[in-house]
């Protein structure tokens, strides 16, 4: 039985000269018998990783990599030749991906100093066939034939697992990323990724409409054991029983989904795959140097990457181009390959209807929230669709509990989620429309009762609350001023503020207003004990009229907010004006202030107004709620906005800063490796810290 181990046909022998230091001929029958070897013994993780070293230190001389890839694709071009594929064939394409994955992921994770060379061409002495590679690159090649292949065919019970891997191959191809810093460069060497960026037009908008559709539609997983007999039954061909109880921390494997029992038991392996790389893919960024740029002539002597910004741009991304240009069409108008009958202009023909449902099915999920935020902020024609849905609480909801939970959130997810509202409340129609839908209740909203209240109030309330949870917890001057910037922009059209509503922005005026007079009063007490030191009391000031700036704008915006529902709204929002009665105490600090007296003179002449019917009313003991409210809806027919002094109508916009890229590829990459069964070599990751919360989004309303 020894001597059956040193065999030329076991598996031992054929990874050990798969990854050994004699080159194997491309047309040597080594690698079919490679690629369909039954492998039936468990490979334990130490051995594994010196297998997979092997190969690093080999790679550059047998260039074994750009071999198996080649094989790799082959088998692929295989399973689409014909219609009625045997199911070997897609059994063959399979392990092969699974085997070529696990050796790509480490060869790339194993890259020093994150210069990754992975060897893929071949040498000039290799006899290649003309009729397949042709004047292509390996990763070219690679690339044409997985994206064809997902494109093109079916998910069905035969496929679903191929489909699988090579979404999960995708990720490790891509994951090139990972080594370089979240400024992209012009010296990044991303081979599989450029090699996507390179193919046709035609395939591109197919990628682009297959991978949303696998998000839409949500193949499941087939559990036919007749049908899927490798993944049950040792005595079929696998190279997934080889590599045994590593593989999870390797590749994402099947297995995965089939054996959990907790929550991601409802995860869809094909949606979510499908999802993360459509993200990786639309956020990819190519550096390249501007064209008349020496870098001879300017001297420079180091790497490209020293190049500054104004010396290179990124090359048009032909997948993010797609999805923002995309148009609304019936699902039975995409064809079952996926492919859009688009018109000259290449625009993909997608069915919002269900992307809209199935967004709102599973935006507690940040994937989903990063992919609408990408729909709303770059393709007009979806922001449209949404806008004119007369049920944006499908939407709306999971956004303001995800907000309402912020404790279990990111920051990042939380500032997206932010922006999404910003978005949203661009739009007057928008504005008004939330006002008119009345939710029943809400049961996720613990700290009270809600009931009856519209969509518009609830989301003044969850504003607030952020704005509130902000201050205590994040303190982030960015979400702040985009929480009072959507504020901003619901004030004119606001609609029968619920009195619950109409407190609590009442109460976020208080708060600002205590925290800007702690901080003043700090300051003129350490300027009081600095002295006659001058350069004490210059840096006490600048470092304390800073902060007090920040906290004077805050207050300023949220008094343009109650002024804008005064001027606009105030017949239609009684309770805004009973809670202002109620609380006018908070405004008389802020009367003669230079920064504010203004906008607190328009508070007052409405305080004037109803005050003066108050008493007129001479009645007897204390009022009740009620009988004071009642007073205000008679007396707020009679209102003319004469006497307010006119400001201009505040309207915030998002847009993205120019190097938003610096956010959005970390942040894509955490979330995919955050949802994914594999774990990369943290200490090979330059893109992003580890141990560090991803980067705040360097973009501020205007």
């Amino acid at each position: 039985m020894g001597s059956a181990l040193s065999t030329p046909d076991t598996a031992e022998h054929l990874v050990g000269s798969f990854v050994g230091d004699e080159s194997i001929p491309l047309s040597s029958d080594f690698w079919q018998k490679l690629l369909e070897l039954p492998f039936d013994a468990e490979l334990p993780s130490q051995r594994l990783h010196q297998t997979c070293q092997l190969l690093v230190e080999n790679n550059h001389n047998t260039r074994h990599l750009a071999k198996i890839l080649f094989h790799l694709a082959c088998y692929l071009q295989e399973s689409m030749s014909t219609s009625g594929v045997p199911q070997l064939v897609y059994e063959k394409a399979v392990n092969a991906v699974y085997f070529t994955s696990v050796f790509l992921k480490h060869l790339i994770e194993s890259a020093p100093d994150g210069d990754v060379e992975l060897y893929l061409s071949l040498h000039d002495s290799e006899s290649i066939p003309k009729n397949i590679l042709r004047d292509q690159t390996i990763e070219n090649l690679v690339m044409r034939n997985v994206l064809n292949f997902i494109a093109s065919i079916d998910v069905s019970p035969n496929t679903y697992f191929l489909h699988l891997e090579l979404l999960n191959f995708m990720i490790i191809a891509m994951s090139t990323q990972l080594l370089r810093g979240p400024s992209p460069g012009p010296n990044d060497v991303n081979p599989f990724l450029d090699a996507a960026m390179a193919q046709d037009s035609h395939l591109v908008t197919s990628v682009v409409c297959k991978l949303l559709l696998n998000y839409i539609t949500r193949p499941r997983v087939p559990f036919s054991r007749a049908s899927y007999s490798i993944f049950y039954d040792g005595s079929q061909n696998s190279v997934l029983k080889k590599v045994g109880s590593e593989a999870a921390n390797i590749v994402l494997l099947p297995f995965s989904y089939l054996i959990s029992s907790s929550s991601e038991g409802s995860r869809n392996p094909i949606a979510d795959s499908s999802l993360q790389v459509l993200l990786v893919i639309i956020h990819y960024e190519k550096c390249l140097v501007s064209e008349g740029y020496s870098v001879l002539k300017n001297q420079v002597s180091t790497s490209l990457d020293s190049l500054s910004k104004e010396n290179t741009y990124f090359s048009e991304n032909p997948y993010c181009r797609v999805l923002v240009r995309a148009t609304d069409c019936e699902l039975d108008r995409v064809d079952k390959e996926g492919n859009a009958h688009s018109d000259q202009d290449q625009h993909v023909k997608l069915p919002f209807a269900p992307l809209f449902d199935t967004l709102g099915m599973c935006l507690a999920d940040e994937t989903a929230v990063l992919l609408l935020y990408s729909l709303l902020q770059g393709n007009s024609t979806f922001l449209e669709y949404v806008l004119v849905r007369t049920d944006l609480d499908t939407l709306l909801m999971p956004i303001l509990e995800a907000l309402y939970d912020a404790r279990r959130r990111t920051a990042n997810q939380i500032y997206i989620l932010l922006i999404i509202l910003l978005i949203l409340s661009q739009d007057s129609s928008f504005n008004a429309g939330i006002h008119k839908l009345i939710l029943p209740t809400v049961p996720w909203y613990k700290e009270r009762l809600l009931l009856q209240s519209s969509l518009g109030s609830l989301m003044v309330i969850i504003l607030i609350r952020t704005i509130q949870y902000n201050l205590s917890k994040l303190r982030d001057v960015y979400l702040h001023t985009t929480c009072l910037a959507t504020l901003a922009n619901l004030a004119p059209h606001v609609h029968r503020l619920s009195a619950y509503a109409s407190q609590r922005l009442v109460s976020l005026f208080g708060m600002l207003s205590r925290k800007y007079n702690k901080l003043a009063d700090l300051r003129d007490g350490k300027l009081n004990n600095a002295g006659s030191n001058s350069i004490e009391r210059s840096s006490l000031v600048e470092d304390m009229s800073a902060e007090l700036q920040i906290y004077t704008d805050f207050l300023r915006l949220v008094l343009e907010i109650i002024n804008a529902i005064l001027t606009y709204a105030l017949p239609r929002n009684p309770e805004v004006v009973y809670e202002i009665m109620h609380k006018q105490e908070v405004f008389q600090p802020f009367k003669n202030h230079p920064c504010f007296n203004e906008l607190v003179e328009n508070i007052y002449t409405v305080l004037d107004f109803f005050n003066s019917r108050m008493d007129a009313q001479r009645m007897n003991g204390d009022w009740s709620v009620n009988e004071v409210l009642q007073v205000i809806i008679v007396n707020c027919r009679s209102w003319r906005a004469d006497g307010m002094k006119m400001f201009t109508q505040l309207h915030f916009t998002y847009e993205q800063e120019s190097h938003q890229e610096e956010f959005f590829i970390p942040y894509v990459w955490q979330l995919v490796l955050s949802r994914r069964g594999f774990e990369f070599n943290a200490g090979a990751i330059h893109l992003f810290s580890a141990d560090l919360p991803t980067k705040k989004l360097d973009n501020t309303p205007k």
